[in-house]
Formats: structure tokens, sequence, C-alpha cells
């Protein structure tokens, strides 16, 4: 069985120690952090052991952080500076407990060889500081919109430490190939974000925003579980939103939401 995850972009309003106290509260197994809220905590007089404590505390584990980016486009200078910075970012990331650190690809085109010879300087550095880099792609980015860009990247990296993130909304907002996440061995992917689409905006033109709760738009969602199931994949299912509407409205309530339709969709497949 499935392990449940938040992704706290689904609740992005509350403050960190509140988005972690909500995730526990609604019963999700793991919370998925974002990086920048860890710098804005401490920011404000914050520790990162506050972090941890409030963690261990609730009784949740951290399979990935997000983000590093600008590393697919930054040149010279700015590339050095962006390796610097994504080795403090990761050893952040590692101190809290992740085993993932999410690698964002460019908002604009890029070469392939590029993008696959920079994710494997994040690998090497990763190794160093004791976390896994993994690969994403966004539907709307054009530096890699696609499962297939995702895949193709991770292949020609030549690392067995290389994975990519699958996210529904991703794949089924983009013209990923069709039945391309059933050839892809499960230990290659480290983690699945899932989210639905808007039913009033045509495919292929939606953005962050227009994700609505699971259940509520026309992504095949049973069908994508029982792939992950069948090629093996054993990592978190993690509710992944950006919708405003959603914000808006009692967070521990759209987590509950959240966490029933989840159960639900898990409970539909057979284990």
């Amino acid at each position: 069985m499935f392990q449940t995850c938040l992704n706290t972009s689904t609740i992005k309003p509350q403050p960190l120690l509140d988005k972690i106290r909500l995730t526990a509260e609604a019963g999700f197994d793991a919370v998925e952090l974002w990086i920048n809220d860890v710098y804005e905590h401490i920011g404000r007089g914050g520790e990162v052991r506050d972090v941890e404590n409030f963690l261990s505390d609730h009784g949740l584990v951290v399979p990935s952080m997000i983000a590093l980016r600008q590393w697919g486009e930054a040149v010279g200078r700015e590339y050095e500076l962006m390796l610097e910075e994504a080795r403090r970012r990761m050893e952040l990331v590692a101190r809290i407990g992740a085993t993932y650190v999410v690698a964002t690809p460019p908002r604009e085109p890029c070469d392939f060889n590029q993008l696959v010879d920079r994710y494997g300087d994040l690998l090497e550095i990763g190794r160093q500081a004791g976390v896994y880099p993994t690969f994403e792609y966004i539907s709307f980015f054009d530096g890699a919109q696609t499962l297939d860009i995702a895949w193709q990247v991770v292949q020609a990296v030549g690392d067995s430490d290389a994975t990519l993130i699958a996210d529904a909304f991703h794949t089924w907002n983009s013209p990923s190939t069709d039945g391309l996440l059933a050839a892809i061995p499960g230990d290659r992917i480290s983690h699945y974000h899932i989210d639905d689409g808007n039913p009033s905006i045509p495919r292929m033109q939606q953005t962050d925003p227009d994700r609505v709760m699971i259940g509520d738009g026309p992504i095949d969602l049973k069908r994508e579980i029982q792939i992950l199931k069948e090629i093996g994949y054993n990592g978190m299912i993690s509710l992944e939103l950006f919708n405003q509407a959603l914000w808006e409205q009692d967070p521990l309530s759209v987590l509950t939401t959240g966490k029933q339709r989840l159960d639900d969709l898990l409970n539909s497949i057979d284990f």
C-alpha cells in the first residue's frame, strides 16, 4: 500500500510550522516541504531545529523538498554561484532528513545535452551532501515539458542515482507519450505528485493555479495509480495543488477532503 504525502503548496499561505501541524492533523504520513519556506522561517527569527522538532513531534517524514532552480540555464559565473546555492540547499535538505530534492527545469528551451550534463553535476553534489536530486518536468516550461524528456534525461545521464518525479497533471497537460509511465521502472521514480486538471480549460493550456482537487477533473487517476503499482513503484503519493480558491478556504478542511479522496482512490485499487 502506498503512503500518502502532502506537498505544502496545497495550503501555501499558511506559516511553515502550521503547514506541518495541519498535515499531521489531516492524517497524512509525510510532508513535502519547500526550501524557501524554511528560509522564510529563518528570516523571521526561527531556526532549522524548530522544523526538525515539529516534524518529530508530529510524526511526519519528509521524502522530498523543493527546489533547485536555474541550474539548467545559468552560464559562466552565474552557473558557479548556482552550484554553490544548490550545495547549500542540499545540505539543508539533508539536515531536515529528506531523501530527495527536486531539480526544476528551465522555463525557456534548453539544449538537451546541457540538461543532461548539468543534472549530472547536481547528482555529484548530492552524493557529497547526502541527498538525491530528482528531475522534474513541468508541462508549461519549455526546458523539459514532458515525461518523455524527463525519462530521456534520466537515462542519458548514465547514473544509477538519477530519478524523475512523475506528476499526473504535468503528464496530462503536455504532449507526453500516452502509456510511457508503464515503461519506466518503478525504482527510477522518486516521487509521485497527484492532482487533477481543470475541466473548464483545454488540456495543454493550463498552468499551476488551474489544478483542482483530485476527483474534480478529467484525469484518470485510478489508471495512473494502477500503473504505478504494476511497475513496482513503492514511494509516496503526494497531493500537490496550487489553487488560490483552495488557499482561501479553511486549510484543515481542504486537507481533510484531499486525504479522504486520496484514501478512497487508493482503496479502489486491488493491491
